[in-house]
């Protein structure tokens, strides 16, 4: 296990029961991120992510769960996917130990590979639960959204006792649209399953305050903890792979090298076409240790 510190940002590199066992205190960290491997067989660095069966999976997701809920302040709040097919088990776990608040929707566009035997998968589960049933953070300003009744068609509400227009602005439903982050974004890094930063920015604005502590107990690309520097927040990121761990220290301006390796970003050329069909010159962000 080793331990990486900046200024608003602390990086563990080790497994993540251990860590939280040890090293988290219990009742100090206001928001949890959790996005784990889905027992579905992708290859995470030198993880493979596959357990013997799915009892096997979910006593490992129960163990980490259970440490997530010890390490939440009062009024803190979890945040955790997993595959459409693990989601019923932790949500039968988390109902009886803490309150399940929603049960939001991520769904995005497809990939170029589509299902030819079945429908294809377009979305991933999200449960947000809070440590106590109504006291907890929810800064609905700051992630309000337009109102398409009201600021696009711009109906009047005659239920009112005067007639108003809708509303323009509003909190968002349990269905939320962010596109996948692809190769080429600016955001990308060489990771399977990264999630977008904007998907990240509602969740660390509507459930902490700026100084408040986000935790992610499976960083990967740290986007968690990037995010949450970025808005102001101290983070814990936690992660078992080194060349993510290397991803998250440049993300987070920890250090500038890491096993004697520069942790920069470099421009990749490739080729591409445009509108027109032509060959056009550009470019790819990429980190020195993807090469």
């Amino acid at each position: 296990m080793e331990v990486f510190s900046g200024k608003q940002s602390t990086v563990y590199h080790g497994d993540c029961v251990e860590i939280l066992s040890d090293h988290i205190k219990d009742g100090s960290v206001n928001l949890i991120f959790a996005d784990p491997p889905y027992n579905i067989g992708k290859s995470f660095g030198k993880f493979k992510d596959k357990w013997p069966n799915d009892d096997a999976y979910v006593e490992w997701c129960e163990s980490w769960l259970a440490l997530c809920l010890k390490k939440l302040t009062n009024t803190g709040s979890l945040y955790v996917m997993t595959s459409t097919q693990a989601m019923p088990y932790f949500d039968l776990f988390l109902r009886t130990r803490c309150s399940v608040q929603s049960r939001i929707i991520w769904h995005y566009d497809s990939s170029g590979v589509q299902a030819r035997s079945s429908y294809g998968s377009m979305y991933e589960p999200i449960l947000f639960c809070t440590k106590d049933a109504k006291d907890y953070v929810f800064n609905v300003d700051d992630i309000e959204v337009e109102a398409k009744t009201g600021s696009v068609r711009k109906l009047i509400d005659y239920r009112k006792e005067v007639p108003a227009p809708y509303n323009t602005k509003k909190v968002p439903g349990n269905a939320w649209y962010f596109p996948r982050v692809r190769y080429r974004m600016d955001e990308y890094e060489k990771h399977p399953t990264q999630k977008p930063e904007a998907l990240l920015e509602r969740i660390i604005k509507a459930s902490s305050n700026v100084g408040d502590t986000v935790l992610d107990p499976f960083s990967g690309t740290f986007t968690t903890c990037a995010v949450a520097k970025r808005l102001k927040r101290k983070s814990i990121g936690i992660e078992r792979e080194r060349d993510y761990i290397k991803i998250g220290l440049r993300r987070l301006d920890i250090t500038t090298e890491l096993d004697g390796e520069p942790l920069t970003r470099i421009r990749k050329a490739y080729q591409r076409k445009n509108a027109n069909g032509k060959r056009i010159k550009a470019v790819q962000q990429a980190t020195l240790f993807d090469e």
